[in-house]
């Protein structure tokens, strides 16, 4: 008695795993998560829904790892920026860099962190969560740069550093929406120059 061989099923041969997390990524950062749908997910990727359960876990857990995905690419100037050597350095860099990564033609416009939010209903509450921790994190990173700054003189006495930082990360926001609007990066590079003009010296 002979039998008819299964049909395999799961991942498409040559899948790439870092290559689709890739393309979730950029379907994320362009539709928000939820206005991405499986079907805009999975052939965005290349495979079948059964194959993104498989790898990756649900819709939720894909968004975590293109978030952190995010963190390693396109959100890499922050930690490069933060090691800049003064406060107002610091603040430069984070602004040109997101003006940079917000606006470059080969990716979307705007930011994950604000774009992957927007219209997020009951049903993505999770992930709304994780990006109020993930913008607190971008904060506290940055009000504790400034604290180093002022203990070593670098910021005036009496200089607030929670409140500096919360100034540059409202800016960021800021300049990430307006980017996602189509404002000319020229236009925002200005915008922050503007900002940083009465920043606090020594």
């Amino acid at each position: 008695m002979t039998t008819t061989p299964r049909r395999a099923t799961g991942r498409p041969r040559g899948f790439d795993a870092d290559e689709a997390l890739d393309r979730a990524l950029l379907v994320f950062w362009r539709q928000g998560y939820e206005g991405a749908s499986l079907a805009n997910l999975t052939e965005a990727m290349g495979i079948s829904t059964a194959s993104m359960y498989a790898t990756f876990g649900n819709k939720e857990q894909l968004f975590r790892r293109a978030l952190e995905r995010y963190d390693e690419g396109p959100s890499a100037y922050v930690p490069l920026a933060l090691a800049e050597p003064t406060a107002l350095d610091v603040a430069r860099a984070l602004l040109a860099g997101t003006i940079r990564t917000t606006t470059r033609p080969d990716q979307p416009l705007g930011c994950l962190g604000v774009q992957g939010a927007l219209a997020t209903g009951d049903a993505g509450r999770e992930v709304r969560a994780l990006l109020v921790d993930w913008r607190k994190n971008g904060f506290a990173r940055i009000r504790e740069r400034f604290e180093r700054a002022l203990a070593e003189g670098d910021l005036p006495a009496g200089t607030d550093p929670a409140l500096l930082a919360r100034y540059i990360a409202v800016l960021q926001q800021g300049i990430a929406v307006e980017a996602a609007g189509g404002v000319d990066p020229a236009e925002l590079q200005e915008l922050a120059d503007a900002a940083l003009r009465t920043w606090p010296l020594p």
